[in-house]
């Protein structure tokens, strides 16, 4: 009975957070159709009275400054782009020639290294299901066993590299 009773108490204690939740976007939704209500309702009298090229005005205005934040924003991280490689060939400068073959060939030895073992893992299932053929019954049982060995984290990883090697950092040197 006592397992029961506790069982009931995690449940409802597990469910508290929706619960929560939900009454919090409820509070959300309707502050939010109180604002599009004020909202509609300024812009209607503002139009009454003529203010529509106003407030045409003031959007257009809004844009503009949005704009040129995503320009100013756009600079800055070039600046600090700029600014790190700078870091970067300062410090090489200092160090001796191997430190520096040896900065250089980091990222490219750790993709070779993961697209190999991919390549490896790949080749010895392969190899292993064509010399076991019973231990595999069918390609449903082989595409779990594969999900397993590559999981979304290490997927994830792959993309990540690739779409660093092949990604925008190429269409930015142009």
């Amino acid at each position: 009975m006592l397992s029961l009773i506790s069982t009931l108490g995690g449940l409802l204690i597990s469910g508290l957070p929706s619960l929560l939740s939900f009454f919090q976007n409820k509070a959300d939704q309707k502050h939010e159709q109180e604002l599009s209500r004020i909202q509609a309702e300024r812009e209607l009298a503002l139009a009454k009275e003529g203010f529509a090229a106003q407030a045409k005005i003031e959007e257009i205005k809004l844009e503009q400054v949005a704009i040129q934040s995503n320009t100013e924003m756009a600079k800055a991280e070039a600046a600090m782009t700029l600014g790190a490689q700078e870091h970067d060939k300062a410090v090489l400068a200092k160090a001796s020639s191997w430190v520096a073959n040896y900065v250089g060939t980091v990222r490219p030895t750790v993709t070779y290294l993961f697209v190999l073992e991919l390549l490896a893992i790949n080749a010895w299932i392969a190899y292993y299901v064509f010399v076991n053929p019973g231990l595999v019954p069918d390609m449903a049982a082989l595409i779990q066993l594969s999900d397993i060995i590559f999981s979304a984290e290490e997927m994830s990883m792959l993309g990540g590299i690739i779409g660093f090697w092949f990604g925008s950092r190429g269409w930015a040197k142009k």
